[in-house]
């Protein structure tokens, strides 16, 4: 994957949304992340675009502590309402995940298992490994594939189609780097960062 692709078919006739919105202190790094999302029959599709700095990628395998490195996640219902529980995908920049469903904020969660992460195709701009964190401006791409019949193994899906909607973020965060950050879709109200707030999850109006 390469820069081209944020503008080849199918993705140049979608729109892109950024993420504009912090929790907790504003960063002094505040990377322009911006996601575009799509679906068909089978699956939806996230594309992010990330001009970045401070970049890292330590964790090797799927349900690793993603977070701590440069990060994108995608906390969503896929339905209208969020008190039937939400996935937490979070993605380093090397394409390595962390998947959960969660019924309840931070209680319990369901890790999906590897065989099943395995599923959820992948395309990064970086390698896996990103290891000494790079300083340098560094403008990074990574798309997903997440299948339906995946999410309906844990909870029920409403598919999309015109005027459907289910509740989600989007999500950058760099825990562990030099520079961490919190940026948020969806404005989040709280003092300190926690991405699992559910009904803080804004709306996706499919199209």
């Amino acid at each position: 994957m390469d820069a081209s692709s944020w503008q080849k078919p199918p993705w140049n006739a979608v729109s892109s949304q950024k993420l504009t919105c912090h929790m907790g202190e504003r960063p002094r790094h505040f990377p322009d992340t911006r996601v575009k999302l799509a679906y068909d029959d089978q699956a939806l599709y996230l594309m992010f675009r990330v001009q970045d700095r401070y970049i890292r990628a330590l964790a090797r395998t799927d349900q690793d502590r993603v977070y701590q490195d440069s990060c994108v996640e995608f906390f969503f219902t896929p339905g209208p309402d969020p008190d039937q529980g939400y996935f937490n995908l979070e993605m380093n920049c090397g394409g390595t995940i962390l998947f959960h469903f969660q019924t309840l904020p931070r209680k319990d969660p369901v890790e999906i298992p590897v065989s099943d992460c395995a599923r959820i195709l992948r395309d990064a701009s970086l390698p896996k490994i990103v290891n000494p964190e790079v300083q340098d401006p560094v403008l990074w791409f990574l798309s997903a594939k997440i299948p339906f019949d995946l999410l309906s193994s844990y909870t029920a899906v409403t598919h999309p189609e015109p005027g459907k909607a289910w509740r989600a973020n989007f999500y950058k965060c760099a825990d562990n780097t030099s520079h961490p950050h919190w940026l948020t879709w969806a404005p989040v109200d709280l003092p300190a960062p926690d991405f699992h707030h559910p009904r803080a999850f804004g709306a996706l109006c499919f199209q």
